[in-house]
């Protein structure tokens, strides 16, 4: 029996990482979260302290048992989910759900999945980061809350199977508002003027008026007056200009590009992002709770 029970969220994850830790090293998954709040009730006390109610999902009894047993024959388990808020929550309720001593548990990140990665977090363990885990906490009770009470009302008033959430409730409020404001917006028209001139040696330049007009007539008259007037150039300046490389990608950007340039879905560019992710060919870091960099 392996001394050491390493406890990472994706099974694809868990057989690349055992290859490098070798023998001495049982990896197992969680398959994500396994404790979550009841589906059938609130699960968050709201006259108290809003305390959550969680217990374990019914499909994660087994997996749970398997790495209840597997931990109590380990030396030392080794929590190794990801670093943002879901993978802190997750590493907490393993170390809650499987009762793990704390003087015997490790908590280990890395942003890619090579040889060196994961040997340096062997070596550079931490505790569970417990403002991550109350950031989820937090994230997760407002969900509840809101969803919880507003669903209902939109299964009753507009469709069934309709959703209401922290985020999405207040981003439909937001383009709600934007869409009153475009549809109350006065437009004024604006003409602008572009010149191409050609100069004594041939050469072809363009260049705009600094100031628009208010009427199609008022720009038409100004080209009257200047048709057939002498044109000079007063001055030339030259400055030095800087392109900065692209920043790496965010999981927004990453999903903007493919679909703008390569037409993929969400879901089609982030399972693609996972598999590149776990077979170490791509790295992620943190830019936020819970937000990755790919």
């Amino acid at each position: 029996m392996a001394k050491n029970l390493v406890i990472v969220e994706s099974p694809a994850k868990a057989k690349t990482i055992e290859k490098f830790l070798g023998k001495d090293f049982k990896v197992e998954s969680s398959f994500g979260h396994i404790a979550d709040l009841p589906s059938k009730e609130l699960g968050v006390d709201v006259e108290g302290d809003f305390k959550p109610k969680y217990e374990v999902s019914s499909d994660k009894k087994t997996v749970v048992s398997k790495l209840k047993a597997l931990a109590k024959k380990a030396e030392t388990v080794w929590l190794a989910s990801d670093e943002d808020r879901e993978g802190e929550a997750i590493a907490w309720h393993l170390a809650e759900s499987l009762k793990l001593d704390k003087s015997k548990t490790k908590r280990i990140v890395f942003h890619e999945i090579t040889k060196s990665a994961i040997e340096k977090a062997v070596k550079t363990p931490r505790g569970i980061d417990y403002n991550l885990v109350d950031a989820q906490q937090a994230r997760r009770v407002l969900d509840r809350i809101v969803g919880y009470e507003l669903s209902p009302v939109l299964w009753r008033k507009v469709k069934g199977g309709l959703s209401a959430g922290r985020v999405q409730s207040v981003s439909v409020r937001l383009i709600v508002e934007r869409e009153r404001e475009i549809q109350q917006f006065q437009s004024e028209a604006a003409f602008r003027i572009d010149a191409e001139f050609i100069t004594s040696k041939g050469q072809v330049f363009k260049a705009k008026l600094p100031k628009s007009f208010n009427s199609e007539a008022a720009a038409k008259e100004f080209l009257e007056k200047n048709r057939g007037a002498d044109f000079s150039v007063s001055s030339l300046e030259k400055k030095p200009a800087k392109k900065s490389p692209a920043p790496p990608f965010t999981t927004s950007t990453l999903q903007q590009e493919a679909s703008r340039k390569l037409y993929f879905s969400v879901s089609k560019t982030m399972n693609m992002a996972q598999r590149l992710y776990e077979a170490g060919l791509i790295t992620y870091m943190r830019t936020g709770m819970g937000h990755r960099s790919l």
